[in-house]
């Protein structure tokens, strides 16, 4: 695939509701979202950031949405689903599939921020239409066939210091 060059243009993608329970369970630490946006494009010419959110009424969240916004994100904020059972759910993966795909044509390189293993199936897309896909992710928490679809993968365990509060 495609190498690394200053002129390359860059999309990341960041799944927070991924990094946030992996960096919870792992380590009890938060992420460091400025730090993550930095090494993601490592001295790219960054096209689109984006956020993808869950509101969950907790009480600092609106800061949170407003930090990643100061930080560079475009924020995306998908309101979590009860159902009548109790249980609830909210994730991204078809929004951020089709935001991948529709980016595929304006960047050279797609940096997936999630650990979860439905994306390899959009790395093996992207790389099919000659963009490059990176992924940053907590190596214990991450999908062994999203890494393997992946051109690079950057294991955020290995640098807690830079990518984790």
């Amino acid at each position: 695939m495609t190498d690394i060059h200053p002129g390359q243009r860059v999309a990341v993608l960041a799944d927070a509701q991924n990094l946030y329970h992996s960096a919870q369970s792992l380590y009890s630490r938060n992420i460091d979202y400025s730090s993550l946006l930095k090494k993601s494009v490592a001295d790219r010419s960054l096209t689109r950031a984006i956020a993808y959110v869950v509101r969950a009424d907790s009480p600092d969240e609106e800061t949170f949405f407003d930090a990643l916004v100061d930080i560079g994100f475009e924020t995306k904020i998908r309101d979590i689903k009860t159902f009548g059972d109790g249980s609830k759910k909210a994730d991204w993966d078809v929004g951020m599939s089709l935001d991948a795909v529709t980016l595929a044509n304006h960047v050279d390189t797609v940096v997936l921020c999630t650990g979860d293993g439905d994306f390899s199936r959009l790395c093996s897309h992207l790389r099919h239409e000659g963009v490059r896909v990176e992924v940053i992710a907590f190596e214990e928490s991450t999908a062994d066939e999203l890494v393997e679809a992946a051109d690079n993968f950057i294991n955020m365990s290995d640098r807690q210091d830079t990518f984790l509060l």
